[in-house]
């Protein structure tokens, strides 16, 4: 559950930083849209996004953020 929550706050994020570059670009802000891309907030959020997938990916967590495996 604390998984799916945390990859949904960080899609919304994301979701954000896209539509804000894109107000860039629309405006005519390429060296802004530019510079926003690769050094700024969207680079974080998907590199934010990215450690999520990636630390859920090679831990023992299950696609639903549980653990795969039971002790009894």
């Amino acid at each position: 559950m604390a998984y799916e929550r945390q990859l949904q706050i960080a899609m919304e994020r994301l979701d954000q930083s896209l539509a804000t570059l894109r107000n860039l670009v629309k405006r005519g802000q390429t060296a802004d849209a530019i510079q926003y891309m690769e050094q700024g907030e969207l680079k974080e959020r998907y590199e934010e996004l990215q450690n999520i997938i990636t630390i859920s990916s090679t831990g023992t967590l299950g696609a639903r953020g549980t653990s795969t495996t039971r002790a009894l």
